[in-house]
């Protein structure tokens, strides 16, 4: 089994929610971390049932059991309702939650009761390398993608194909986030192709026969299921005119090589060089969330094309992606550019596919991947 990063609270010690892209491995987490805690699995049906019409048994059930009770509860979105008695659970009897669930959208949009900050937010990203140590292989991960389960198949293509269907099926349908699911399928096609890349609502909206508010809707759903999430730009005083659009990131890259039906990717290729942008922003996000440091991630970017890949806080490092074995000066151009413009960015790197580590005579490191990974899962690169 393979010992995640993320760390979770004694049991008992506190209510939180746990959540996560569908298959990274929640309940399996939860189960090793919590054996005696008592457990409601939402996915059963009998208990679905149970608690759909009478949530108010989960307070009768828990004043009769033990007087703190832990209680792991599967699912959290699918019955929102229960989060009014969880909150009363809390305060008069001292029970405890782990509350578990792929999307928060439909308990916001009910207006349901999220514990008044009185439940900590935990987030469970797909493995990562700090998490596969020398198993880690970073060919396999851009192919296969995050999931542990489709990350260790020898078979991925196929369980990413039911992947998708059953987040289309029970995530999309049964939660009844849209209305029409052959033109939201269309969607991820072609959001998929907009992976690493800003995002152009109208054009997915022509192509998909849709205006552009319902593409942006379709894109905060997809941002609600922890499916993908948005990198804004930086546009902090500005010497020269810069995009402001956002870009986008599917928090998987194996459902984008399943979606945009790429071939298998390997170094060199033009796609293997996207997947690899795709794998760092997990890598930073993974990293930001597990070791709390907070930090605001965002992409700079000229109206005349000249890009630095991510800005992390304000100016703190500029990282640029490049999946080349040989840096050159026309890979740095991104950076030396925003050095002109922000003379107070701290530090500048180059995320590669060099085999040793160096600096150039401006200053900008340029980090063989396993170096980048080392620094960032040490704390060396940011931190809170």
């Amino acid at each position: 089994m393979i010992s995640r990063v993320i760390k979770l609270p004694d049991p008992g010690t506190e209510t939180f929610f746990l959540w996560g892209p569908r298959q990274t491995g929640k309940t399996t987490l939860l189960r090793s971390a919590y054996p005696q805690a008592i457990w409601i699995d939402l996915l059963k049906a009998e208990e679905y049932r149970r608690y759909l019409g009478n949530p108010e048994y989960l307070r009768q059930e828990m004043r009769t059991n033990e007087k703190k009770p832990f209680v792991v509860i599967d699912e959290i979105q699918k019955i929102p309702d229960l989060l009014d008695e969880v909150h009363w659970l809390h305060e008069n009897v001292g029970a405890r939650f782990a509350l578990c669930g792929s999307s928060a959208r439909k308990v916001r949009r009910r207006g349901s009761n999220l514990l008044g900050g009185r439940a900590v937010r935990y987030e469970l990203f797909g493995l990562v390398s700090a998490e596969l140590g020398t198993e880690w292989d970073l060919v396999r991960m851009v192919n296969h993608g995050y999931l542990p389960s489709i990350y260790l198949s020898a078979t991925p293509r196929k369980r990413l194909d039911a992947y998708v269907a059953d987040y289309l099926k029970e995530e999309i349908a049964a939660e009844g986030l849209i209305r029409n699911l052959p033109v939201f399928s269309r969607f991820l096609d072609m959001a998929s192709l907009s992976d690493t890349e800003l995002v152009n609502y109208s054009t997915i909206a022509r192509d998909c026969g849709v205006s552009g508010q319902t593409i942006k809707g379709y894109f905060q759903i997809l941002t609600d299921t922890l499916l993908g999430r948005l990198l804004p730009a930086y546009t902090s005083r500005p010497k020269r005119r810069v995009i402001s659009s956002p870009k986008f990131y599917f928090s998987d890259v194996g459902i984008v090589n399943f979606l945009a039906k790429r071939g298998r990717l390997e170094p060199g290729s033009e796609l293997f060089g996207k997947a690899f942008e795709n794998w760092c922003m997990h890598e930073l996000a993974a990293y930001n969330a597990y070791s709390e440091s907070y930090a605001e991630f965002y992409y700079w970017r000229l109206a005349s094309g000249i890009e630095v890949d991510f800005i992390v806080n304000n100016m703190d490092l500029a990282i640029e992606v490049k999946a080349v074995a040989n840096v050159r000066a026309n890979h740095l151009k991104g950076l030396r550019t925003l050095l002109d413009d922000h003379p107070e960015v701290k530090g500048r790197l180059v995320v590669c596919l060099e085999p040793k580590f160096r600096r150039t005579d401006d200053g900008i490191e340029i980090l063989p991947v396993k170096t980048f990974i080392k620094m960032l899962w040490a704390g060396e690169l940011f931190h809170s």
